[in-house]
């Protein structure tokens, strides 16, 4: 029976889940390598006996995202048209703080010096009202080869949305005069109104495309030289999976890859349990991520800041990242003010617990001295905590105040739950949901150890630790589709709708997103959705309406437009069935389903479950002889009441007291108040 892998790099881990059809699934974990990514790749695939047997790998990787955080990626070229070469560094007028004298604008991934603009002109129906000057962009590619300082080319010509004639040329001529150069069209990455948006989405591209395309060649090589002849995809934003030749092109579409996994698990877990609504919080060792299913369905969005002020306009699932996480540090202010993270102790040199000469004190170090982490068990034996580091460490917190290490302990996790529950009501209260009508899943190595205070404290109703919490992102890779997404400024309205335009856009945006998935050699079926990006004329921001027909008729569209003020007061509570309404993007995506692993079920309960054995540990409400049950011994149907808790290899499930856990037939642990 063939294998299929799904990889996820982390900031402190790269976790690893597998899926064999006679065997079911098996999870691990290896240390990251953040200095080399892929070597910790190999390292974990080497536990795989026969890599011949692989037939395929999709890997999530933060290879883009740390290049654009960290600022470690190509130098690059920036062409735009005459006049309009600082719109990068003009940016837009909205700011963090008005009233904060200190707030730094954050700089593009180009420098001013290597901005140019070249003779063109397009205007906003596609008419060509200055020729391109090819002799100027001849020239200007000849410089740059010559020089050999510039790495990347990143074309953002006005109104190429509409008419992309003169950036196709510009990458035409690249490719005959400077054959080694990179080059990213605003066309093609984000053909979409909004110069700075479209401008910034274009550079970033072009700045982490040499890096990305190294990585993935690298991991492409490696792979092949281990034995691994079957398929190898990289993980999108928007959650699908895209080939290693793909993802090298539009290297912008791996930006935030690695949560999207655990969102794609977390709708598959949904519908085999029938529930509608989801909340999901994905606890790593760096940073935490939330995200929200609806009626059975992710949420997607474009509207992404990597830095206030730095737009990546790239489809992706919408999920919000804040840094918190096992990693995190614990510190004082100058005034002995208590907070933890955003900054993390990562997998080098880690918690102090871990034994890597870390000092700091961390979430992970509060958890072990509070007795919810066996020293001796930590993945699954293999990583000996020392309990010692971590009181030394959270007594340094301690001691400011006063406070037993104990004490102080608590109060990092108080802080830790605080800051994620802040997550939560950020995409449920914000937008207008209620945290009673969702339930609450957590993941990621520290997911489970925090489940019950997150319930607690959000006041949801029910939580779920899935099985493999800790790869579960990795879990969610083996089940991903494939998926291309275009969308297309169009600025058509009610009052003068252009069916002829409209109905062009929408088949070359078909057309477009087949093609992508064509040339992945995706030869099934493939199903197209389309959409409209629509708000009222006047209005800065815009709701997203499903259409279901293939081509506009001036009949069809009465009906479009009642759709839309039904959604405007759905989302509002109030409509204007007169105002004049304006259609901004035409969107179509196609998917082509992939076949996915079958959830287990698990043996039935034949008697009451035993713990293997008892500790101390420390809850708000007091210190218990606390029960530890182990996963692999729980049933269907098994359950029990706090405190307790539940160890794997990767991971630890605390029941706080008040609470009761249940275990459901695929062996999932739900969690609820009272008994």
């Amino acid at each position: 029976m063939s294998l299929h892998i799904g990889i996820d790099t982390g900031g402190t881990f790269t976790d690893f889940m597998l899926y064999d059809g006679d065997k079911g699934m098996r999870a691990w974990k290896v240390l990251s390598t953040p200095g080399d990514p892929t070597a910790a790749v190999i390292e974990g695939l080497s536990q795989v006996k026969d890599l011949s047997r692989i037939a395929s790998i999709r890997l999530g990787t933060t290879v883009a995202t740390n290049a654009l955080l960290e600022r470690r990626g190509a130098r690059v070229a920036y062409i735009a048209t005459r006049g309009f070469r600082d719109v990068p560094f003009i940016q837009r007028g909205n700011r963090r703080s008005h009233y904060d004298l200190s707030w730094v604008k954050p700089k593009p991934f180009c420098l001013r010096r290597d901005a140019y603009e070249v003779k063109e002109r397009i205007d906003h129906k596609g008419r060509i009202l200055a020729p391109l000057d090819e002799a100027e962009i001849r020239a200007l590619a000849g410089r740059l080869r010559d020089e050999g300082e510039v790495a990347a080319v990143a074309v953002n010509l006005l109104f190429s949305f509409v008419r992309p004639d003169h950036e196709l040329r510009i990458r035409d001529i690249f490719a005959e005069e400077a054959p080694g150069l990179p080059v990213s069209l605003s066309f093609e990455i984000d053909p979409r109104w909004k110069e700075d948006q479209r401008a910034m989405t274009t550079l970033a591209d072009a700045y982490i495309k040499p890096l990305v395309r190294q990585q993935v060649k690298s991991f492409r090589e490696r792979a092949m030289a281990a034995g691994i002849s079957g398929r190898v995809a990289m993980m999108k934003s928007n959650g699908s999976e895209v080939s290693t030749e793909a993802a090298e092109e539009r290297p912008i579409n791996l930006a935030v890859s690695g949560p999207t996994g655990g969102v794609i698990a977390a709708k598959h877990l949904a519908t085999a349990k029938g529930i509608r609504n989801l909340a999901t919080l994905d606890i790593g060792g760096t940073s935490t991520d939330v995200s929200i299913v609806v009626d059975g369905q992710e949420r997607f969005t474009d509207d992404y800041e990597l830095e206030f002020g730095i737009p990546l306009r790239v489809p992706m699932i919408d999920i919000r990242t804040i840094g918190a996480g096992g990693g995190s540090v614990a510190w004082l202010d100058k005034v002995g003010g208590l907070h933890v993270g955003p900054r993390s102790a990562g997998a080098r040199p880690g918690p102090a617990c871990y034994g890597f000469g870390g000092t700091e004190p961390t979430v992970t170090d509060a958890n072990l001295v509070l007795g919810r982490i066996d020293p001796g068990s930590f993945l699954g034996g293999k990583m000996r905590l020392d309990a010692e580091a971590a009181r030394r460490a959270i007594g340094s917190v301690a001691a400011a105040h006063g406070w037993s290490v104990e004490e102080a302990a608590l109060a990092i996790i108080r802080i830790m739950n605080n800051n994620m529950v802040g997550a939560l009501r950020a995409v449920l209260i914000e937008q207008g949901y209620d945290p009673r009508q969702f339930s609450l899943l957590t993941y990621g190595g520290a997911g489970p150890l925090h489940v019950c205070d997150l319930l607690n404290d959000a006041n949801i109703p029910l939580g779920i630790v899935p099985n493999h919490p800790g790869q579960f992102s990795a879990y969610g890779f083996t089940m991903a589709d494939a998926r291309s997404d275009r969308r297309r400024s169009t600025l058509l309205n009610s009052r003068n709708f252009d069916v002829a335009r409209a109905n062009a856009i929408m088949a070359e945006l078909a057309q477009s997103v087949s093609d992508d998935l064509r040339r992945q050699a995706h030869d099934g079926e493939i199903k197209l959705t389309r959409s409209l990006q629509m708000r009222y004329l006047g209005q800065n921001y815009e709701l997203s309406l499903p259409i279901f027909v293939e081509r506009f008729t001036a009949e069809g569209m009465a009906a479009v437009w009642r759709d839309f003020h039904r959604l405007f007061e759905e989302r509002y509570r109030f409509s204007l069935p007169d105002a004049p309404i304006e259609i901004v993007d035409i969107g179509c995506t196609a998917i082509a389903r992939m076949a996915k692993p079958e959830l287990p079920r698990i043996a039935e309960a034949k008697s009451q479950a035993e713990p293997a054995s008892r500790r101390t540990v420390v809850f708000e409400v007091g210190t218990f002889e606390t029960p530890v049950y182990r996963r692999q011994d729980l049933a269907s149907g098994h359950g029990f009441a706090g405190p307790a808790l539940v160890e794997e290899d990767v991971s630890v499930t605390v029941v706080r007291p008040g609470y009761s856990l249940t275990v459901d037939m695929f062996g999932n642990l739900e969690i609820k108040k009272g008994a």
